[in-house]
């Protein structure tokens, strides 16, 4: 069986539960040797032995990605170990503990804090990340976006809507070093954190407003990041694919 990813290095952050980590499995079943990083050290090292005994390749590295220095470190580390980076995604945030509030309410220190991971945080880990896909001849970013970035959720749209802008301007910026910059913007996904913040009310959204009347699955979106990583996506850059059973339509 041909593996799309064999003999590359892949940095997969929030990759110790949910979506990332199905990522993370995903990259290693198709030949990635796969840095696990997250700040949940227990949690992050599990995927990284459960991947290694299944027979793939991968190590956990803790990372904060709001902290340009622990974004350096994770770099470095990579790159000892490893031997290189190409491809990034961009997938940790704080979503399942977040806090319901109001922009014109929030605490103004929870809020910071919160941006800095939701927002920044992608742009910290391509500034560390980009000139090692660059040395190995280019490669792939994909940030972690939600339809929320179209619908009204406070401040958490808020950073989602930057990170779609950060994914188009990124993409310029980075288009000359042979570097692709997309997003994936997941709809309601079955995960423990959506259950934590949505609860019962996840079967109403499903009811009334997505077309494909069930809520995705992690499955879902390992599809989507696998084809913008690979060469099948040579030529995307730039673009935000939603993938949320028609919960969002734009012209």
């Amino acid at each position: 069986m041909n593996k799309r990813f064999e003999d590359k290095v892949v940095v997969v952050t929030g990759a110790a539960q949910g979506i990332g980590e199905a990522y993370a499995r995903a990259l290693a079943e198709e030949g990635a040797a796969v840095v696990v990083a997250d700040l949940n050290e227990e949690a992050g090292a599990k995927v990284a032995a459960s991947i290694n005994e299944g027979g793939g390749r991968a190590i956990f590295v803790p990372c904060d990605v709001s902290s340009a220095a622990s974004a350096e470190a994770l770099v470095s580390r990579t790159v000892e170990e490893l031997g290189g980076i190409d491809h990034l995604v961009n997938n940790a945030a704080i979503y399942g503990s977040m806090e319901f509030n109001l922009l014109i309410s929030v605490d103004w220190d929870y809020y910071k804090r919160f941006m800095a991971v939701n927002l920044d945080g992608a742009l910290v880990m391509t500034r560390a990340v980009h000139p090692e896909i660059a040395r190995r001849g280019g490669g792939a970013i994909v940030n972690q976006s939600s339809t929320a970035a179209y619908l009204y959720s406070g401040f958490y749209g808020l950073a989602k809507a930057g990170i779609n802008s950060l994914t188009q301007q990124l993409a310029h910026e980075l288009g000359g070093q042979r570097i692709r910059v997309n997003a994936i913007a997941p709809g309601p996904t079955d995960t423990e954190a959506t259950r934590t913040q949505a609860g019962d009310a996840a079967k109403d959204i499903v009811r009334n407003s997505l077309a494909i009347k069930r809520i995705g699955s992690v499955d879902d979106m390992v599809g989507a990041l696998l084809f913008l990583l690979s060469d099948d996506a040579s030529w995307v850059t730039g673009q935000v694919l939603a993938v949320d059973g028609g919960q969002t339509f734009r012209l």
